[in-house]
Parts: C-alpha cells; structure tokens; sequence
C-alpha cells in the first residue's frame, strides 16, 4: 500500500512536517509494510515556505528589519529548474509578521513590510526570475509600501518628504519618487497566493476586516482604511493601474503595490503552492490519501489544503482519511470531497488544553484508530 501523508499545519501545535510524522506513526502502527510518503501541504499562507523546502527547495535565512523596526532572522526558498529558471519562495508571516510583533493600537499604525521587501532583494541578488509571495500571519496594513520603499521607491508628503513607514503614514502620500525603484522588478515574474477576496479598502477590505486583530482600534481602522485608499489613488496616478481588486486585501494589502509596479498575478494558493511542490505527481500511484489540519470547519470546505486535496484525490479515485485537531463540519459534509473516515484529536484527549499540548501523540493515535475501524 502507497499512503499520501499530507496535513497542513495544526496551528498553535505541529508544523505540517510534525503532523505529517506523527500520522505516519500512526498509519505505519496499522501497516507496518506501507510506503507512507509525508508531503506537507499548504494553501498560500504561513506553511508555504515549510512545504517548498520538503519539495526540495533550498532553505535560506537573511537578517530583515521586522515590522516594527526591531531586527528578525527570516527564512526563504529557491530552486533552480532544469531549463534555467529560478523560483523564491517568500512568506510575508516571515520578515513582517504578527508573531513579532505586539498587537496594540499603536503597532497597528507603525508596522509595515519593509523586511519582505528585503527578502524580494535577496531573492533578486540571488538569480530569482520568478518569485512566489505566501501571505497570511501578517502584522501590517501598509498596502505593500514597506516592501518597494525596500526595494528602492520614494512615497512623498506635500513637503517633499518621505513618509514614514507603517499604514498610519498612506495617508499623507502625495506622489512617487520612483527613480530608484530596481528595475528588476519589471523583468521579474511575481506570483501572490491569495485565498481571501477581500478588497484593497471599503467595509471589506483590509483595515475593517484585519488591522482589528493586529492591535487597531476604531480610530486606527478608520487612518488605515483612508491610507489604503490614498494609497491606491497615488498609485493609480503613478501607473495608471486600479489596484482595488478582490484579493488586494490580503495581508494588509500587500498586493497592491506588485500589481502597480510588477506584473504580478493573483492565483489561489492550494493550486499555486500544489504547482510549485509537484503535488500531482504524488498522487500518481497513490493507493490512500491522509490529510488533515487544525480545525476541519466550514472555511475548510471553501478550499483550504486539506479539501482542496481531497477533491483532487476524488477525481482521481483515491479514498481520503481526515485526522484534525476538531472538526466543525459533518461527516456528510466530508464525504462530498471523497473523504470516507475522519477523526478528531479531541475524541482521544482529555481536554482541548491536552489536545494541543501533546497533540503529535494525539495525532498518532487519532490516525491509528481511524484506519483500525475504516
């Protein structure tokens, strides 16, 4: 028997790798003579850059400034193609992300994307002729600026001068000094996961939406939301581009200034990320699917990783086994995407506290008992 091992991520928990080990335990405690194959899976957020380097992406790590200026060690991927091609992996959560960062009302308005934009730097430095941006744990709703400031662009005030960093400042942007903006961007191919079809600004888009989890309070949303409007019109006067589209909101509107100043494409993250690690090629020949996440809940069945994979293991044929931390759908619900057994952590802990605490043991267990009674 051939087992596809592929979780995403039990946030708060296990990486996908974790998980995917630990269902392996579980699985080879019931076939000890089955070839399980672990391939973490992620859909565009955090956990992209963890399922490139399982796919055999080389793993750097550069010194960035962080989103509210304090230094951070971020991590990347590249790879080079057999015909020459040179693909990076950046995640925002890495060089700008919530985790490093307090939310407060004040953070809110001064974090920014700066260090993402060293990372575009570094990939660049290195060769890069296409690089994929994973969004998603992100601390700033800066609409991008950060990222082209690091990369050499100029936002200006009424008096000339430049703005300071952070979304609280896009509202004081009067014009772009864009001669010394690299000029590699424009040769560069630029390809952003985005799963959310959140606007750029409006009751949507990204202040109202996310800056409330990143620390902003009533009166920061409101600043944020009028700087990310600002924001789109300096940069539709700058190129004649509307950056106000389903999607720009993600991630503080980090979007935005690629589709100004690249030509970069938004594509769904599953199906990016899938392209990216050669996932299709694992299914071929694959006798079983396990997959599982977190939290298996209704945004689960709108096309995160785990049902994503599981429809494109329906179509093949292949039955799939859900192991989550909880599970917030039916069963019924499961089975329409070619699911035909699940677990969840919470029936063989004692409390969801122990569920996450341990939950690697958990999650062996939850897998062996599953395919005792499949």
């Amino acid at each position: 028997m051939r087992i596809l091992i592929a979780p995403d991520k039990f946030k708060g928990s296990l990486t996908a790798a974790e998980a995917a080990a630990a269902i392996a335990e579980g699985a080879l405690r019931v076939y000890p003579d089955a070839v399980a194959n672990q391939f973490p899976i992620a859909d565009g957020g955090e956990g992209t850059l963890e399922a490139a380097v399982a796919a055999g992406y080389e793993e750097r790590l550069n010194a960035v400034v962080g989103p509210v200026l304090a230094p951070v060690g971020a991590a990347w991927a590249i790879r080079k193609s057999g015909d020459g091609a040179v693909t990076a992996v950046i995640e925002t959560a890495q060089a700008s992300g919530l985790a490093d960062m307090e939310p407060t009302p004040d953070n809110a308005l001064r974090a920014h994307s700066y260090g993402c934009g060293q990372l575009i730097a570094a990939a660049l430095d290195a060769g890069a002729t296409e690089i994929v941006l994973g969004l998603g744990g992100s601390a700033m709703t800066d609409g991008g600026s950060g990222a082209l400031r690091a990369l050499g662009l100029k936002p200006l005030d009424s008096a000339g001068n430049v703005v300071p960093l952070g979304g609280g400042s896009l509202a004081d942007v009067v014009s772009l000094d864009t001669s010394g903006l690299d000029p590699r961007l424009a040769a560069t191919t630029f390809r952003i996961a985005v799963d959310v079809r959140n606007p750029l600004y409006g009751p949507q888009g990204a202040a109202h939406v996310f800056s409330p989890q990143k620390g902003a309070d009533q009166d920061g949303i409101e600043l944020l939301d009028a700087g990310l409007r600002n924001w789109a019109s300096v940069l539709r006067e700058a190129t004649g581009r509307d950056v106000n589209v389903p999607g720009a909101g993600a991630a503080g509107g980090f979007p935005a200034s690629f589709l100004a100043f690249t030509g970069a494409a938004l594509e769904g993250g599953f199906a990016l990320v899938a392209g990216l690690t050669g996932l299709a090629d694992q299914l071929s020949g694959t006798d079983l699917v396990i997959t599982g996440e977190g939290s298996m809940d209704s945004q689960s069945l709108t096309g995160k990783a785990p049902i994503a994979l599981a429809d494109a293991a329906r179509e093949k044929g292949i039955p799939v086994i859900v192991v989550a931390g909880r599970i917030l759908v039916t069963l019924e619900d499961l089975a329409e995407h070619g699911v035909v057994a699940a677990a969840q952590l919470l029936d063989v802990a004692s409390s969801p506290a122990d569920a996450v605490a341990n939950a690697g043991k958990y999650l062996a267990w939850a897998t062996s008992q599953v395919l005792e009674g499949a």
